[in-house]
């Protein structure tokens, strides 16, 4: 199998992900998380356009549209199983009217239409429709169907072991292992002599392993640090000029050990070719002779692979392009979902909106008269509190200048999960800014109801939507730890509190009880503390004002119940079992 095409854009490269240089789409709006109803939590591969369409009447009925829910997206399970003349088709028994007659019946209801694929070459669901070598194709047809949004998966992803596809696709992610280097002469050892960056490679007995980048897709990593190590030689030259490099590697298809080197001095990348195959990882041999120009003084010989990240984002630009060549300015919302694999929030902000930060929050997922499961908590990452757990930490990557962690779709209303769970779960995302997208049977909800009211709180929709777009950030928590805001904490016998600036100066101050039992203890968060951990997302103003206030009127956003104070402080009594209290908190001077 060839690899992706050489990667001649340098905005595309590791290097450049935090750079000004890295905007590949210049025009790329800044806009709020997006709103509106996925079609996967609700009905799976099962849904129809009949369903759809019933769909698109509660949400006219439930005037949901008026809290900003206004895209109608079809998820995976609505095409043939197979192209036609190399194009996509709708299912020809759940969707008989096709795509076009779907979107008109979405915009005649005033609302958005969106739609699903993959960059691999199937859909998760195992359908032979991904977009892979086809986005030119695939998105000139996207626009002739008139749509607003697509959200793009990453199953069957050729260039890393994702999952449902090979494993030994993991020869594409990893370096070789790297005993030494020899230049002109000299062997440099690389467990003795070389520089390890980042927590992800390790020293094995003489040499280096697991060069690359940590898979987040599972949730025992950290998404904050360096998630990437190279090995690093510093080589002192007394003559500049060209000098020869052997590399002494062995190769494997595992995670940890790959064929693919990339070999760079300083920032400019002088190798990235996948080496020749050896007979078991352990097998060490020579490679051929690499070409090196060096400078006199110290040079930095970097070996690495990026190209877990740097292939997925390359990808992920090419259905980007295309689209917008065939949109023609029209405005489309690129929703990123490759589950946190290749740590998107490190480049997910120059070709998405949005971007996935874990895998899916559920995968019990209902048909036509079955709710689906939903969870709490869970030690993987099916479940309310696994994706909150990171995507608490992760506010310094989100932004109207950058687009938005995404934590998966709300499974409000499944089964599984109680009312005080769903209340904490919309809170949680609104928050943290992540879009809102109802994944549940709208023919279950009537206005008014439970399930209407949690996911129709205007108070708290106005936090996720609000003008100033900063996700909140945790500034205190009962877990002991070094730093609440990047501590990432999977022991969920604690109590969070977050603090979200918003755009009038008011400042959201919620306090969650991620614990299945009750938490009786007081909680008090002092001003101070707020302005120390949000201030600078501040305008000056706004600051000095709530610093200044003489007191303070609070709204908590759920209760509704109204109250002033003229402490310094802000405080909780207790939290019910897996509960929680946001306050929109409006200074007095």
């Amino acid at each position: 199998m060839e690899g992706p095409a050489e990667i001649n854009d340098k905005r595309l490269r590791f290097d450049s992900f935090d750079s000004e240089n890295a905007k590949v789409f210049p025009d790329k709006k800044q806009r709020l998380p997006a709103m509106g109803w996925n079609s996967w939590n609700a009905f799976g591969s099962g849904n129809t356009e009949a369903l759809t369409k019933e769909m698109i009447l509660k949400i006219k009925e439930l005037e949901l549209f008026r809290f900003g829910y206004q895209y109608v997206v079809l998820d995976d399970g609505c095409y043939r199983p197979e192209r036609v003349n190399d194009r996509l088709e709708s299912d020809p028994v759940k969707f008989p009217s096709g795509f076009k007659a779907m979107a008109d019946t979405v915009h005649s209801a005033g609302l958005k239409f969106g739609m699903y694929n993959d960059i691999g070459t199937k859909l998760c669901s195992g359908a032979e429709v991904g977009i892979y070598k086809h986005e030119k194709i695939d998105c000139e047809d996207y626009i002739n169907w008139d749509i607003d949004f697509i959200k793009v998966d990453n199953c069957y992803y050729m260039w890393d072991n994702a999952t449902f596809s090979n494993t030994g696709n993991a020869m594409y992610s990893y370096a070789p292992n790297i005993r030494s280097v020899c230049i002109s002469g000299q062997t440099y050892s690389a467990a003795k002599d070389a520089l390890i960056t980042g927590s992800r490679a390790v020293v094995k007995d003489d040499y280096v392993t697991f060069i690359g980048t940590f898979d987040g897709t599972a949730p025992d990593h950290t998404p904050v640090g360096l998630r990437s190590s190279e090995l690093i030689f510093e080589v002192d030259i007394d003559e500049p000029g060209y000098y020869e490099m052997t590399v002494s590697y062995a190769t494997g298809k595992e995670e940890g050990v790959g064929s693919w080197l990339q070999i760079a001095v300083e920032d400019e990348i002088v190798f990235d070719e996948m080496l020749p195959s050896t007979p078991a990882p352990e097998d060490f041999t020579d490679s051929d002779v690499i070409k090196l120009k060096l400078f006199s003084g110290t040079n930095r010989i970097r070996l690495m692979n990026h190209r877990r990240q740097e292939n997925t984002l390359h990808s992920y630009s090419e259905v980007r392009k295309e689209l917008e060549h065939f949109a023609q300015g029209r405005d489309i919302v690129f929703s990123i979902c490759e589950w946190g694999k290749t740590q998107p929030q490190n480049w997910g902000h120059i070709v998405g909106d949005s971007w996935r930060i874990l895998n899916d929050i559920t995968f019990q997922v209902g048909c036509d008269g079955n709710r689906g499961t939903a969870a709490w908590e869970n030690d993987y990452t099916t479940s309310i509190t696994s994706q909150y757990n990171k995507a608490v930490i992760m506010d310094e990557f989100a932004g109207l200048d950058k687009g938005w962690n995404d934590p998966d779709m709300l499974v409000i209303g499944m089964d599984g999960i109680n009312d005080t769970m769903c209340t904490s779960h919309m809170a949680m995302w609104c928050m943290m800014n992540s879009p809102l997208m109802l994944g549940l049977d709208l023919r279950r909800v009537n206005k008014g109801d439970a399930i209407y009211n949690i996911i129709a709180n205007e108070d708290l929709i106005s936090l996720d939507q609000d003008a100033l777009g900063v996700q909140a950030k945790r500034i205190f928590t009962t877990y002991s730890c070094d730093d609440p805001a990047t501590a990432y904490i999977r022991d969920n016998n604690r109590a969070d509190v977050l603090a979200k600036p918003l755009s009038n100066g008011d400042i959201a101050l919620a306090f969650f009880n991620l614990s299945t039992e009750d938490n009786s203890e007081k909680i008090t968060v002092p001003v101070d503390l707020i302005l120390d951990s949000i201030g600078s997302k501040m305008d000056k103003s706004f600051k000095d004002c709530f610093a200044n206030a003489s007191s303070y009127r609070l709204k908590e956003l759920i209760s509704k119940e109204c109250s002033k104070t003229l402490s310094g402080s802000f405080s909780v009594d207790s939290l019910e079992a897996c509960g929680c209290k946001v306050f929109r908190i409006t200074p007095v001077l």
